[in-house]
């Protein structure tokens, strides 16, 4: 395997200076690979053994800019923040959908930029076998969809109910800051930014929704702050790295 498909884990964590703070980048593609050609595993396993490293930290602030991924790696991860002692400063840098938005859901506070966006939908996956595991896989997303719609629904709280909150996962529905903060899925706005959306066109091709703003795939993404953004858009361009590495596998089945 050539140095151009060598693979970098999707999420980024590091320590804040006074040993207080943790701050988690989770940029581009939710995926999971744990196959022994890869230089590091990108699974919730590992995901985990780097957010113990921390260590006992007060507060973490999470950044995402992420079109979706793996469903039963994001509610694992959604699930490790939300039992984590420390305070869970959720900030949506440009985009938050499918399982990146049920992550989301793991904030104490939940920050979104103007022109974020977050998108809910009901989980989906891809699957191949006999009518049985076909049927296990349906159960299994089935109690995936409940376990997301009860995350949505504790941070939502009066502000959403379960009728309507089950018509906009049908509906796959794309929520601007204000609409999101409107149904108690985001806290607080914030004024807008110049970062771009994280866009994986193997996902966008899955969904029916998605804003004309969003349907052409950002070459390059301007910075919240040039250092800052420079790591960021080094996490993205990982990503891309990552979904192309996805064609390849699955071309060659």
């Amino acid at each position: 395997m050539g140095a151009k498909n060598k693979k970098k884990k999707f999420w980024e964590m590091k320590m804040s200076a006074d040993g207080q703070s943790g701050d988690i980048f989770i940029y581009g593609d939710i995926v999971r690979f744990t196959w022994d050609e890869f230089p590091e595993d990108q699974n919730a396993t590992s995901f985990k053994e780097d957010l113990d490293a921390l260590g006992d930290i007060s507060n973490i602030n999470l950044y995402i800019n992420s079109p979706g991924g793996y469903v039963f790696e994001g509610v694992a991860i959604h699930n490790m923040l939300k039992r984590h002692p420390a305070t869970v400063n959720v900030y949506v840098d440009a985009l938050a959908a499918s399982i990146a938005s049920v992550i989301a859901m793991a904030g104490d506070t939940i920050h979104m930029y103007k022109n974020s966006m977050l998108m809910i939908h009901n989980p989906m996956t891809s699957a191949m076998g006999n009518a049985t595991e076909l049927r296990k896989q349906a159960d299994d997303l089935d109690r995936i969809g409940e376990s997301a719609i009860q995350s949505y629904l504790q941070k939502a709280g009066e502000k959403l109910n379960e009728d309507d909150l089950k018509k906009m996962l049908d509906n796959e529905t794309w929520l601007s800051a204000d609409q999101a903060q409107q149904y108690g899925l985001a806290d607080v706005v914030l004024e807008e930014n110049l970062a771009v959306a994280s866009v994986s066109e193997n996902l966008f091709k899955q969904y029916k929704n998605v804003p004309k703003v969003l349907q052409k795939k950002a070459d390059n993404e301007v910075g919240i702050s040039g250092e800052e953004m420079a790591r960021r858009q080094k996490i993205a361009e990982q990503s891309k790295q990552n979904s192309a590495l996805i064609d390849d596998i699955l071309g060659g089945i």
